[in-house]
């Protein structure tokens, strides 16, 4: 398993500014842009365990309601739906030798450390 990996999406400043600080402090994690390799369900599942969050919590108000989904959904029935609608999915989220993070603000990256 890798020791860093950053979920990210290139044209997200947050996400770019999430890279660079990791950069600055010699990580260079393996890079899954989830918008081109969306997690599974069953991943997401184990990201969200990491995180300690539940689905909602990484749910995207505007990218969220665009795709039908809602915060009041069934946990299992948004993860698919995350699965299904990766944009509607919070970025950057940065996994460090088994712990996770949601990149907001970036700084935030920096706490797995």
């Amino acid at each position: 398993m890798d020791r860093s990996v950053l979920y990210h999406n290139p044209r997200c400043s947050k996400s770019r500014q999430a890279l660079a600080l990791l950069q600055e402090r010699g990580i260079e994690p393996r890079i899954v842009e989830y918008l081109k390799t969306p997690p599974s369900a069953a991943e997401l599942q184990r990201l969200l365990g990491l995180l300690g969050l539940k689905a909602r919590d990484v749910l995207r108000k505007k990218e969220g309601a665009e795709a039908g989904l809602s915060p009041d959904m069934k946990e299992a029935d948004l993860i698919a739906g995350l699965a299904a609608n990766p944009a509607a999915l919070e970025r950057p989220i940065f996994v460090h030798e088994g712990h996770a993070v949601v990149g907001r603000p970036p700084e935030k990256v920096l706490d797995l450390l």
